[in-house]
């Protein structure tokens, strides 16, 4: 009997101390002095791309342009996009460009915090310091909204979010920009935007248990999307099966009209409306000729 005592108490003191070590276990690199001047238009194309209107503003609730966002409902909770605004209370008035650069391109809160994975920060992770001060230098210009997002509300042990630091360890990695040499500068304009700030494995990815997505499925589409419905596969083979070509593609981003004449729903409509169709023509064609071309 007092051999099993024995064997729980010392179970129980290595679990609070395996738990201890993580909560005061530094994530995250410092970030270096940002220099740069942002140029403001440049911010807010980066930030339409990247899909901060529309993930950041709950217009349906008739909310201000970034002032935090609609729920977000998933298997581990329900999320609320913060406030993005000036405000130095409840946005991001009192924050510092490298503060910011951290939270972008880390997924690392202020007060070093991890952010739960619903932001999409690992696709922001390449984005190079003259990115963050155009990003930067746009928020700058965005009206403050004294108003609080709602806290997350999510149960335990999904409320502990030392245990993100965890989940990071496990499967946090940066999405590969890299240009490739053999391919054209569209196809790698195309990758850069694709992979990185349109974050389209986002939702066109499926996901295991933890909600990370399976990287060899990239693109292989999404049943069980957050927000409800689904994703199709993008991947050129499928894509060209049901008659996808790289000006088809190119147009449904601009528009949200399919090559059948339907149109986008759910949450790929509110990518166009909010992100894409704000695009330049040129950018838009090089996404679509790198989804078109993207096996490698």
């Amino acid at each position: 009997m007092r051999t099993w005592m024995w064997v729980l108490l010392t179970g129980a003191c290595t679990g609070l101390g395996v738990t201890a070590a993580t909560v005061v276990w530094p994530i995250g690199n410092n970030i270096e002095k940002i220099t740069q001047v942002g140029d403001v238009d440049r911010g807010a194309y980066l930030a339409r791309a990247s899909g901060c209107i529309a993930c950041h503003t709950n217009t349906e609730a008739g909310g201000a342009p970034l002032a935090g966002g609609a729920p977000l409902k998933t298997d581990f909770g329900t999320f609320y996009p913060p406030n993005l605004t000036t405000d130095p209370e409840f946005g991001m008035g009192s924050w510092t460009v490298e503060q910011f650069a951290k939270a972008v391109r880390q997924g690392i809160s202020p007060s070093g915090d991890p952010y739960y994975p619903t932001f999409t920060y690992s696709f922001y992770a390449n984005f190079t310091n003259q990115d963050i001060a155009d990003l930067w230098a746009a928020f700058q210009t965005v009206p403050a909204v004294n108003e609080s997002a709602l806290p997350h509300d999510t149960a335990f042990p999904f409320d502990q979010r030392w245990g993100l630091k965890l989940w990071r360890a496990a499967f946090l990695a940066p999405t590969n920009v890299e240009p490739v040499p053999s391919k054209s500068d569209a196809w790698n304009r195309g990758k850069l935007l694709v992979r990185g700030a349109a974050h389209c494995a986002a939702c066109h990815t499926p996901r295991n248990i933890a909600g990370a997505r399976i990287s060899s499925k990239r693109f292989a589409g999404n049943a069980l999307l957050p927000v409800g419905g689904k994703a199709p596969s993008i991947l050129p083979d499928d894509l060209e099966a049901e008659g996808w070509s790289v000006d088809d593609l190119a147009y449904a981003l601009r528009s949200g009209v399919t090559p059948s004449g339907d149109v986008f729903g759910g949450s790929m409509a509110e990518v166009v409306q909010f992100g894409t169709r704000f695009l330049f023509d040129d950018d838009l064609k090089a996404m679509a000729t790198y989804i078109m071309d993207s096996d490698i």
